[in-house]
């Protein structure tokens, strides 16, 4: 009984590697390259190619810095080709409404607008826009409920950022830092 179980299990490992090397023939012939591989465009060199502009109030300067902390993890370049300035909204709505009109949830919506301008030209290469919603509690205690805000406030941040440096990364991809035609 044990040796069928030794030829199965060895003929299961020979379908398993034969498997894995199609799947890697099929990724290398297919022209996938990984989106932050040392040869991309999207590299963390060409992801610190970003001047990122100051960004008015408090939320805003949490967002420049974890920016800063996601795309140019080894310091800023000496001269960035490009110029990043973001503008921020947010907004809250209430969620989970009682009987008696009190909420108990709420939504934190943070929205940014960003634009990459070329620096030796000044041409607007890219403009766009991002959301992040996050919910939390709304509580009897105003202390908790403004820490609970906080807290959604810097999840939102952190997801906005990782979400404009993906799409960043994506552009100079596909455009080499070209302008986008629409």
């Amino acid at each position: 009984m044990s040796f069928i179980r030794t030829c199965a299990a060895r003929g299961l490992q020979r379908w398993g590697l034969a498997i894995s090397g199609a799947a890697a023939l099929a990724l290398t012939g297919c022209g996938f390259q990984p989106i932050h591989g040392e040869r991309s465009a999207a590299s963390s060199g060409g992801l610190a190619n970003f001047d990122i502009a100051i960004i008015k109030d408090r939320t805003g300067q949490m967002m420049r810095n974890e920016m800063l902390r996601q795309m140019q993890p080894r310091g800023a370049v000496r001269a960035p080709r490009f110029k990043l300035s973001v503008s921020l909204t947010e907004s809250r709505s209430n969620l989970a409404i009682k009987k008696n009109a009190v909420a108990t949830r709420g939504n934190l919506i943070l929205g940014a607008r960003y634009v990459v301008v070329d620096r030796m030209d000044g041409t607007q290469l890219l403009s766009a826009q991002a959301q992040s919603v996050n919910s939390y509690n709304i509580l009897t205690s105003d202390f908790a409920t403004l820490s609970a805000r906080e807290d959604a406030r810097k999840r939102a941040v952190l997801q906005l950022a990782r979400n404009i440096k993906e799409r960043l990364a994506v552009w100079l991809i596909q455009t080499e830092g070209r302008p986008v035609v629409r």
